[in-house]
């Protein structure tokens, strides 16, 4: 697969590779990070391994999870992208975002999460994204919102309770339940 890149002011959104794990593993080995998920750290070869499930992904739908390198040093601050997966029964497509937690509150997810959303729909031409946001990330909430999401319902998956915000690339119905 071609090396898929997306600029925005601050940010450059590249495709991931696997020599990012020593970046990555900055972001997954973070305990604040971590704590969203409910999870321990990301030791190196959990990490390994979840960056060969997002290559594998990449290869079998065309898109998947892109590296965030900030511009002005070069820096790989944190992965966002999207993620085809089975939700209640149906297909979705889902739009995450992780950051290093220093680089939290400056607006880095808000920004790269907008580019992603566009190039979802206006690119790829999907119909509709999800962002399910573990209950209590009100920051994470925050960041689905003002890309235009809305809360749908709460739902549990994998045993876990996530808020289901959505998008759809018509505004018209962006406040559907679908």
């Amino acid at each position: 697969m071609n090396e898929l890149n997306l600029e925005t002011s601050r940010l450059r959104l590249r495709s991931m590779r696997p020599s990012d794990i020593d970046e990555l593993i900055y972001i997954f080995g973070d305990p604040k990070v971590m704590a969203s998920f409910n999870t321990d750290p990301f030791d190196r070869t959990q990490m390994q391994h979840w960056i060969e499930g997002n290559l594998e992904h990449q290869t079998m739908y065309g898109y998947g999870l892109f590296s965030v390198v900030l511009k002005s040093k070069g820096v790989l601050i944190g992965e966002c992208g999207l993620e085809h997966m089975t939700v209640d029964g149906n297909q979705e497509t889902e739009l995450g975002y992780d950051f290093r937690s220093d680089y939290w509150n400056q607006g880095f997810a808000t920004e790269a999460a907008t580019a992603v959303r566009d190039h979802a729909f206006n690119v790829l031409h999907l119909p509709c994204l999800i962002s399910l946001i573990r209950v209590g990330n009100a920051a994470s909430k925050r960041v689905s919102e003002k890309i235009g999401m809305r809360f749908v319902a709460e739902i549990t998956q994998n045993g876990i309770s996530y808020g289901n915000m959505r998008s759809t690339a018509d505004p018209i119905h962006a406040y559907r339940t679908d």
